[in-house]
């Protein structure tokens, strides 16, 4: 068996060893210290915002943000359907209720349409959604000017769910800094890693300190162990953040290289019949976290699944594109606007290995064995 391809494996450096050398080297260990503070310096002046909160899961950014807003049961947040379950299920922690959204062909992301008929809908029955927790899907910017618009036509807070996008732009302008957050992770497989961690970024002052003290389980002043509100342990170690400066530093070399897998795989699988990439609109630049892209089973005489169980029995890793929240069995009775853009994508799409680190052999060998499955393709 030839060694395995991983859709995106962690890329480490000497940078990263040099500065969990450093933590270990002054005994900062334990959660907080010095590289906690300067990654979350260095965070938000990468994204452009005046505070960063280093957190340990994207999945806890989000949390902190919903909890913020007072998020509870009767409440309604609206969602992307298209999307990993981590961006519904703290909406649920809370208490509330997620509606999905379905996405557009031109990003994949939410369709601003679909976001207009879902706020006319609930305008006409009195129910103002408490948020909308917008995904930037795959590295990509949703389209963000007519979203923004219609959040403040009719007063609905934003927070951007930018966990697979950190280094995409929208107009030039990093993701996460249009709404009131803005969410990021540093999961193994992300652009970059802290092994398991997240940022929530934000330009509100008494937003972030708040995010801080509930990510410290809420210890109020006193010399003693004091507490009147619910807290959580969320905050991350020092020994992580570490890591994620290490990985900060070489970011722009990250998206660029994930960006040439993007455009090598187009090249040399885009003129197969009935395959399609993932579109890059015209209002921003993706980090082309993963390269995606759909198989037309009508007119490629294969499909998605044949092809990903062919590169898996090669020992490469592939996955379909994210299955749609509101066909998940977790989130069957949920609300919905639309849904068979996202229905489609899922049902035809598939995610290719993109890692940073991946080789030029090994991109050859995957590009080889999808060409493998194409009927009469050479």
């Amino acid at each position: 068996m030839p060694p395995r391809i991983y859709l995106s494996p962690p890329d480490i450096g000497p940078d990263e060893q040099v500065l969990v050398a450093d933590a270990f080297a002054s005994n900062w260990i334990a959660p907080l210290g010095p590289h906690v503070d300067a990654f979350e310096r260095e965070f938000a002046q990468q994204i452009g915002t005046a505070h960063a909160v280093a957190l340990s899961s994207g999945t806890a950014a989000l949390h902190l943000a919903l909890r913020q807003l007072g998020v509870c049961a009767g409440d309604e947040v609206f969602c992307s359907t298209l999307t990993f379950v981590a961006s519904a299920n703290p909406i649920v922690y809370e208490g509330g209720s997620p509606v999905f959204l379905d996405c557009e062909r031109a990003s994949w992301n939410l369709d601003p349409n679909i976001l207009a008929e879902a706020l006319r809908d609930r305008a006409r029955k009195g129910k103002k959604p408490k948020a909308l927790v917008l995904v930037h899907l795959y590295g990509q910017s949703a389209n963000l000017d007519p979203i923004v618009a219609l959040c403040e036509q009719y007063g609905v807070t934003l927070i951007e769910d930018a966990a697979e996008a950190l280094g995409a732009t929208h107009g030039g302008r990093p993701l996460g800094s249009r709404g009131l957050a803005g969410v990021f992770s540093f999961n193994g497989n992300k652009i970059i890693t802290t092994s398991g961690g997240g940022m929530l970024v934000t330009n509100d002052a008494a937003f972030a300190a708040q995010s801080r003290f509930l990510a410290t389980q809420a210890r109020d002043p006193a010399p003693h162990y004091e507490h009147s509100q619910l807290g959580f342990n969320y905050r991350l170690s020092n020994v992580l953040a570490a890591i994620g400066r290490g990985q900060l530093r070489h970011l722009a070399a990250k998206v660029a290289r994930r960006r040439a897998h993007f455009d090598y795989y187009q090249k040399t699988l885009g003129d197969l019949p009935g395959v399609q990439f993932m579109p890059e609109a015209s209002w921003g630049r993706g980090n082309r976290w993963l390269t995606c892209l759909t198989i037309d089973p009508a007119a490629a005489g294969t499909d998605r699944e044949k092809v990903r169980l062919a590169l898996e029995r090669e020992n490469i890793e592939a996955r379909p594109v994210w299955k749609p929240m509101h066909a998940q069995p977790l989130y069957a009775r949920a609300a919905r606007f639309g849904g068979t853009v996202a229905e489609e994508l899922f049902a035809q799409g598939l995610c290719l290995p993109s890692g940073s680190n991946l080789s030029d052999a090994d991109r050859a060998r995957v590009a080889q064995q999808v060409r493998s499955c194409f009927p009469g393709a050479r």
